[in-house]
């Protein structure tokens, strides 16, 4: 049924205080979690998103367009939200479990990140950035994000920025 909908599956099935979410293809890094819980572990963050484009870390280069599709999305999802991210689609996330309460999932593909940042936003909570890896995938190696789920992308900026309080 697509990602957004595996998301809203295992957050509501989750046991733990802490909730990181990791696309399954391993573009990042499982070795980085300690990275992205710190800021949650010492306190002083409720979500955490892990950032491309942030600084240190190896990238594999690739898709300039994808790479100008993102900075597009970030900077039209930060004008609604009034955030200052660097990578509002990274598919590397972590929040409190208490940071998700009263927030139900609506997209089911990758609408999610879109509608996560604004949910989140809205509830004013304590949002911290780290740099990662990146090691992005090919459309020969099983990449599947097209410009179709950019055009949702920026609906789900609209929609839930915008229409949905």
């Amino acid at each position: 049924m697509g990602k957004g909908c595996a998301i809203s599956t295992g957050i509501s099935r989750a046991m733990g205080d802490i909730v990181l979410i990791q696309d399954a293809d391993l573009e990042y890094d499982p070795h980085e979690y300690p990275v992205l819980l710190r800021p949650i572990l010492e306190g002083k963050a409720d979500v955490v998103f892990g950032s491309r484009f942030a600084g240190s870390g190896a990238h594999r280069v690739l898709y300039f367009w994808h790479y100008v599709g993102n900075k597009f999305l970030t900077i039209l999802s930060n004008m609604f939200t009034d955030l200052n991210l660097t990578d509002m689609e990274t598919c590397y996330k972590v929040f409190t479990k208490q940071a998700l309460a009263d927030i139900t999932i609506e997209e089911k593909r990758f609408g999610f990140e879109p509608e996560i940042t604004a949910k989140i936003a809205k509830k004013n909570l304590r949002i911290y950035e780290v740099p990662i890896s990146y090691y992005g995938r090919t459309y020969q190696e099983g990449k599947k994000i097209g410009w179709r789920d950019g055009l949702r992308a920026i609906w789900a900026i609209l929609k839930y920025n915008l229409f949905k309080r």
